[in-house]
């Protein structure tokens, strides 16, 4: 796969994240966001059977070995993800300060873990430009919290 198709592929996952974002706090305004948690996951894991079941094809690859147990405890950040960005939607921010800010954080957070090679990922040294781009999402950030109307 070419790179612009990766780029364009992360597009349309951060599109499709807000979109989650969005429904999953309107459940939560009608209920808890724990349970609008459990309603995702559940129905996020039927998709992704029905993903499984329609675009898995066999190979005659050899099996690769088996990952480590931690890896397969990804649905945990993910359901904080959900319940925090619930919480925060239906206690007053915007969905773009809530995408925005949480983009902030993904992106810190990608940064110390290329930096301290955690989870296995290759050590990656950051530099000077690393601290600008979390400086500018985070201004961004601020500007659409505090930009006003």
């Amino acid at each position: 796969m070419s790179r612009s198709a990766d780029w364009l592929i992360a597009l349309a996952a951060g599109a499709v994240l807000a979109v989650m974002i969005q429904v999953n706090s309107v459940l939560a305004a009608h209920s808890t966001a724990f349970f609008a948690s459990w309603v995702a996951h559940g129905v996020g894991a039927l998709a992704a059977l029905a993903l499984i079941a329609v675009m898995s094809r066999p190979t005659g690859a050899a099996r690769p070995e088996k990952p480590p147990l931690w890896s397969y405890l990804g649905g945990v950040p993910g359901a904080f993800t959900v319940v925090l960005a619930s919480v925060t939607i239906n206690g007053g921010l915007a969905l773009s300060v809530t995408i925005a800010l949480m983009l902030a954080g993904q992106v810190a957070f990608g940064m110390a873990a290329d930096q301290f090679g955690l989870f296995g990922m290759m050590r990656r040294k950051l530099g000077r430009r690393d601290l600008l781009v979390v400086l500018a999402v985070l201004a961004g950030s601020l500007l659409l919290l505090f930009g006003g109307r």
